[in-house]
């Protein structure tokens, strides 16, 4: 894959039902959005139609939560073709999903959960990758998960599983800061490290959100404000990588949309920032 492909779209926000109405009647300012891929996945009605307006004002992404990549039950060929129409139809900057496994025996659990960090897996997961590549006609990009248990059979880091599945996969990185930190308090590793080992070229967009702090854990549950140590791992992931696409999640608790817009624009100014003193440096 090249970097270069993928466009620059700026700083985004996800596309929630509460705040479509504002969305589409007024048009606020906005560099583009993200929507849920199935929800969209529909034969007609009020969300295509959603998606229609909103598209002929900003760009878009498509963001799965069903793929179920790393299942070993075959690759749903319904839901590909689902995806795969509406991709045609609005003409996603890129589609993604999550690096992870959401059903088994054909029963979907509606969650996303980790996968044992072995070579086998690796090449498991790459192989159905290319699989929907090849379906989809485009490159996609994997999303790393917040998790909240180990395999004891695993044999890489976090980190390294990422990255030999990208690289074998041939395809690309969406990289979600906040579970980076997540995960990193939750399982005792340097967030800074898992950063600077992932393959650069290979990262088109960040997500940033809250998540609740439990004490002896943290849980990703995307309904508080952004924390200040997600923002300062945000800045070095932009001094490492650039200027990449960031999208602001917030899914539950949803705030007024002038929130989340404040948000993206926060990411933006701290991104600016970032790079000018790495100019300035130079």
């Amino acid at each position: 894959m090249n970097r270069s492909n993928f466009a620059s779209l700026g700083f985004g926000v996800g596309l929630r039902r509460c705040h479509y109405t504002q969305i589409l009647d007024e048009h606020p300012p906005m560099d583009w959005f993200e929507a849920i891929s199935e929800n969209f996945m529909v034969a007609g009605g009020r969300p295509l139609q959603v998606l229609e307006g909103v598209r002929s004002h900003y760009p878009i992404v498509m963001h799965g939560v069903s793929l179920s990549i790393g299942s070993v039950d075959p690759l749903n060929l319904e839901y590909l073709k689902q995806l795969s129409a509406i991709a045609h139809r609005f003409e996603p900057a890129w589609v993604s999903d999550h690096l992870c496994w959401t059903s088994v025996g054909g029963h979907n659990l509606h969650d996303l959960l980790p996968l044992p960090y072995t070579e086998e897996t690796v090449r498991h997961v790459a192989g159905r990758i290319r699989q929907v590549q090849e379906i989809l006609e485009r490159t996609i990009l994997i999303e790393n998960i917040s998790s909240y248990m180990e395999f004891t059979s695993s044999r890489l880091s976090e980190w390294e599983f990422l990255s030999a599945v990208a690289c074998e996969a041939d395809c690309a990185i969406l990289l979600d800061i906040n579970n980076i930190f997540v995960n990193a308090f939750n399982h005792g590793f340097d967030p800074v490290r898992y950063i600077d080992s992932v393959p650069a070229e290979r990262v088109i967009q960040f997500h940033l959100a809250g998540h609740s702090d439990h004490g002896t854990y943290l849980l990703d549950t995307h309904d508080h404000p952004i924390r200040s140590e997600v923002w300062t791992l945000y800045e070095h992931a932009t001094r490492r990588f650039g200027r990449v696409p960031t999208l602001i999640e917030w899914d539950d608790s949803i705030p007024e949309f002038e929130v989340l817009a404040a948000t993206a624009d926060e990411a933006c100014r701290r991104c600016e920032v970032v790079l000018r003193q790495g100019s300035r440096a130079g």
